[in-house]
Order: structure tokens, then sequence, then C-alpha cells
């Protein structure tokens, strides 16, 4: 079901974790970006709209300075967003540039979706930049909301994003490949979920504990950014983010977890 998400979808949006866009060290995964940047490219020339969410400013400004790694006050993190903001746009604007591909920066908070007039220009903005074929980044504006510092809930954000762009799929990148009856990271007999059709059953069935160390999200978000999307009849996919994940999903090479509408 995956290859033919992609063959029919025209206006894709991927949403990449802090765990996904982050090697080893916490810093940026260049590698990641410059192989994931190469496919994603190659959708664009097919004729494929294209709109990113992107974490990654908090783990980009700890890479940065790192002589803050172990203040925890609020002030400090917000300050390392606005730091580190900067840095993963850099490296996205690096990423893309081997391909003539031009990025640009948007930075919401929730309270943006609730203004009529600031969505229409979130909206015009965003048909706008697409059209023109610049790929927008989109991040919670961390600097200025704690909340979501806290929460982590880019998830929401991105499923969002879809609903007010008019999007064909939703892709969440994952430290892994969708979702299972159990965390499998703690239960290796935990059984994968390929489609889901009914998110309220999921709920009953499913233990949704534990999370990554990068990553505040956790699972629980991405099906309720699934939930949100479902219900405006806009399909999404959970899976792994690797450096060949693009190319894999849209060959069938790559599983996860699909919900569809």
């Amino acid at each position: 079901m995956i290859p033919q998400l992609f063959a029919k979808s025209r206006k894709i949006v991927f949403k990449f974790g802090s765990s996904t866009l982050t090697d080893e060290s916490g810093g940026i995964d260049v590698e990641f970006l410059a192989s994931w940047t190469a496919q994603c490219a190659q959708l664009i020339a097919g004729g494929k709209q294209v709109v990113i969410v992107s974490s990654g400013a908090q783990a980009a400004g700890l890479s940065t300075l790192d002589k803050w790694a172990r203040k925890k006050d609020i002030h400090y993190r917000q300050a390392l967003c606005a730091v580190g903001q900067v840095e993963l746009m850099a490296s996205w604007r690096r990423a893309f540039a081997p391909h003539n591909i031009h990025t640009a920066q948007i930075l919401l908070t929730r309270d943006d979706f609730s203004d009529s007039i600031r969505t229409l220009n979130m909206r015009n903005t965003l048909f706008t930049l697409v059209d023109e074929g610049i790929v927008p980044v989109i991040n919670e504006n961390d600097s200025v909301y704690v909340e979501e510092i806290k929460i982590g809930d880019n998830d929401t954000l991105a499923a969002q994003s879809a609903v007010l762009w008019g999007a064909d799929l939703l892709v969440l990148f994952s430290d892994i490949d969708g979702i299972y009856s159990e965390n499998p990271k703690m239960n290796p007999d935990a059984v994968h979920i390929g489609i889901v059709d009914n998110i309220s059953v999921l709920k009953e069935k499913i233990s949704m504990d534990g999370k990554s160390d990068f990553g505040t999200g956790g699972m629980v978000t991405k099906i309720n950014a699934a939930e949100l999307c479902f219900s405006y009849g806009v399909p999404s996919i959970i899976t792994r983010g690797k450096p060949a994940a693009l190319n894999a999903l849209v060959l069938g090479e790559q599983r996860g977890t699909v919900f569809t509408p």
C-alpha cells in the first residue's frame, strides 16, 4: 500500500523528529540529510510537492554550545533552540543546495492555528513557496512558546500543517518502523501493525509507553497526529527515518504503519 500512496500523492508533508536528524554525538546528521535530500529532489523532479516539518533545534543548539548541556532551566532551553534553529536551517539549506532547491523557514506555534487571519497567511505562504519550487521547513517557535519545548509536539504541528496545506499524504519519520502492539525496544515479541483503519480500536489494543532519548513526542503524539489527518481524509505513514528511507518506501522495500481513512 505504501508505494501506491506515494504514487497517487502529489502534496506530501514529511516530519522529522530529533532522533532521526541527530547522529550518535547528538549533532545534526549531515550524511543522513545529504542522502535524504537527494532522494527528495528526485520526487520533486517527478512532479511531487514537498513540505518539511523538522525538529532538531534544541539538539543542534546543544551540539553548538555544549557548555550548556547540563543546564535544565527553561530560559537556557529557549536560548538553545534560538541558537540551534540557525544551525538546523543551515543544515537543510546546505543539503538541498547541490540539487538547486531553495528552502524557506517557517516558525509556528499552536496559537497560530487558532487565529483565522494567521491561518490564512500561513496557507498563502505555503502555497506560494511550494508553487515556486521552494521547500518550506516548518518548526515550532520554541524561543517564544515554552510549552512546546516541554511536550515536543511537532507531530501535531505536522498534522496541522498537512491539513492546512491540503496535503495528500503525511509521513512521520521515527526511530522505529511503525506501530507495534507493545514497545518493541522493551518486548521483542511485540507485533508490527501494518494498516490502521480504526484508530479508536488501535488505542484500545496497544500499549503506548516508552520514548527515545532525543525525541520527546513519543509514539502517542504520532498516533494522535495520524488521527487528526484521518479525520480530514489525509492518509499517514509512521516509519523509520534512515538514509535510504524515501526510496525504500517508494519501492515498497521499507515497512511502516499506514493510517488509511
